[in-house]
């Protein structure tokens, strides 16, 4: 009852509508402070100068005696931004819906328009979709869990690009560690 009493008391002195204006006001600030938070997060790109971009693809080069695979498949690094551009080339994307699920491995070839999406994969309720700008994420019931710029770890692994031609397209497979292999035959 005090409560009402006190509310009726604001309302008559035209309170009321001064606590309506701070609280929408307190509403947006916290409503800006979390997009540019997102948007903080979301530009956080390890940024590689060349020598540093040419270590990493050799480090990441899945063991094989295959010499085609050895020259065809190479991995992508999140600044290199492939999907920006339709390329027509095959990608493989080893990536998980969350952290205790087993690695996948996706192949998709990136022929769609940058202002599209696709669903790549699916893993129980959750899609590996490629979306508009280019942007790789996973996401479940519109919520967007990783996006290609930040690759989280923990769920999109490695991107590979195929270089060669479609025929020869390798069989990949994914160990439990999340490392591509090649398919034994």
């Amino acid at each position: 009852m005090l409560f009402y009493q006190q509310f009726q008391k604001f309302k008559k002195e035209g309170r009321i509508i001064k606590i309506k204006k701070w609280l929408i006001f307190l509403w947006v600030i916290t409503l800006l402070g979390t997009s540019t938070t997102s948007v903080v997060a979301f530009n956080n790109i390890p940024q590689y100068n060349e020598n540093e971009l040419q270590q990493l693809k050799k480090e990441n080069q899945i063991y094989t005696n295959c010499k085609e695979i050895k020259e065809n498949l190479e991995w992508i690094a999140p600044q290199e931004k492939p999907f920006n551009t339709v390329d027509n080339k095959y990608y493989f994307v080893v990536w998980r819906s969350e952290k205790n699920k087993k690695w996948r491995i996706a192949k998709f070839k990136n022929s769609i328009k940058v202002n599209d999406s696709i669903i790549i994969d699916l893993q129980d309720n959750n899609r590996l979709r490629l979306g508009k700008f280019g942007y790789l994420m996973i996401n479940s019931g519109g919520f967007f869990w990783g996006e290609v710029p930040r690759w989280d770890i923990e769920k999109i692994k490695y991107v590979y690009r195929w270089n060669g031609g479609e025929e020869n397209l390798s069989d990949l497979v994914v160990d439990n560690d999340g490392n591509l292999k090649v398919k034994d035959k």
